[in-house]
Parts: C-alpha cells; sequence; structure tokens
C-alpha cells in the first residue's frame, strides 16, 4: 500500500508510525482525534518519502465520519475494552474449531499412515547406505579451470604492461636524436613500436585461436 520514493527512509518511517500508533493504543475514543492522528500520518509520509495511495484520505474521511457518528449516539464507547472482552471467546471459539472431531480424525489418520510408512523408508535408507549406493550430487567449482583461467589473466595483464611500458619509452625516446635512423625515425624508438606492435599481434592471435568458447548449456541441464 502505498509507493515509495527514491529516497524513502524505511527505517524511520516504521519507528514513527510505531510510536503514534504506541501513543494511542490506550486512548479512549472520546479523547482520540481521527483528524490529528491521519495528519500525523501524512506528515511522516512526507517526511520519510512515501507516497500514501489515494485511497488512504478517503478511508481517513470515513473514519473522521465514524468517529464523529459513534461519538453521538455512544460518547463513553471504548473500542479497545470491546476488543479485549471479545478476544478471548474468539480464541477460544477457534480452539474448540481446531478439536472438532472431523479435523481430529484427520490429523491421527494422517499419523497413522506416517507411522506405517516410516520403518519400510528407514529399511530402504539402510539398504542404499548397506550396498554402498549412497550417491550425494554436490555442484561444486572445477578448482583446475578456476586457476588456469587466473593464470591465463594475469600472464596477459603482465603482456600488456610490458607492451605499455614499450610504446612509452618509444615515445619518450623519440625527441632524443641519434644518428641511427629506421623509416625516418630514431632508430630505438622505432625497434620499441614494432616490437609492441608484433607482441600485441602475437597476443591476439593467441587469443583467437587457443582461447576455449564456453560450452551451451543443453535445455535440459
Amino acid at each position: 500500500m502505498g509507493e515509495p520514493k527514491p529516497r524513502f527512509d524505511e527505517s524511520d518511517f516504521r519507528h514513527r508510525v510505531s510510536d503514534l500508533v504506541a501513543e494511542h493504543a490506550d486512548t479512549a475514543l472520546d479523547r482520540i482525534d481521527a483528524g490529528q492522528v491521519v495528519l500525523r500520518i501524512q506528515r511522516i509520509a512526507a517526511d520519510t518519502w512515501f507516497r500514501l495511495p489515494p485511497e488512504f484520505t478517503m478511508i481517513a474521511k470515513t473514519l473522521m465520519n465514524l468517529d464523529r457518528v459513534v461519538y453521538i449516539l455512544a460518547p463513553n464507547f471504548d473500542p479497545n475494552a470491546i476488543i479485549k472482552e471479545e478476544a478471548t471467546s474468539l480464541i477460544l471459539r477457534d480452539l474448540v474449531k481446531s478439536v472438532e472431531p472431523g479435523k481430529v480424525m484427520s490429523g491421527v489418520l494422517e499419523v497413522k499412515e506416517f507411522v506405517e510408512r516410516f520403518p519400510a523408508r528407514i529399511n530402504k535408507i539402510l539398504d542404499v547406505i548397506g550396498n554402498n549406493q549412497l550417491k550425494i550430487g554436490v555442484d561444486a567449482i572445477d578448482e583446475r579451470v578456476v586457476l588456469d583461467g587466473l593464470q591465463k589473466v594475469a600472464n596477459r595483464i603482465t603482456i600488456g604492461l610490458v607492451l605499455a611500458a614499450l610504446i612509452v619509452g618509444a615515445a619518450l625516446l623519440m625527441r632524443v636524436e641519434t644518428s641511427f635512423r629506421l623509416f625516418g625515425y630514431p632508430g630505438l624508438p622505432m625497434i620499441f613500436f614494432l616490437l609492441a606492435a608484433i607482441g600485441a599481434l602475437v597476443l591476439i592471435f593467441n587469443i583467437l585461436l587457443y582461447d576455449k568458447k564456453p560450452k551451451k548449456k543443453k535445455e535440459g541441464d
């Protein structure tokens, strides 16, 4: 009932509503201000970012009118006392229904059926254990596959760092003028660039050819 907003504080909402209910738990009907209670609930909802449904306003108006009618007809009416008086009789009535002959016989038949089947079930369990046929299905993780995957990831991260270091070093060495040149650029940085490019191509080639593709699960699995 209602719609919590993105900033809804559920703990504060529950705490303040509980305090409001406890505050008016033992209040007589002639001392309850239904309109004030409704306004406080709306204020709590607004403060804690909880949107009350439109039906709440209609219910609140109905309760306010009922309070006024009951106060006019019976100013001394105490609903809390009536509820306490009727609670005992309602509980006794439910207990009497629960011990009706039909329900008791149904429970006895269920217990009888369980007791009759219990020895046969125990025998089956003992036979399975005695014949060493007890199987336990465990959906465990293959540690070897996990470790191999982690090792691949670590190796590729290391290769990537080495290639990045080659590229950065080559970029820094581009500013150093030397007599040795390759393709019109300083030779040593160009060698680093070529090594990085070859390493990247080898890494891509290795990933495309040797990485195992995940197996598709069958529909029955």
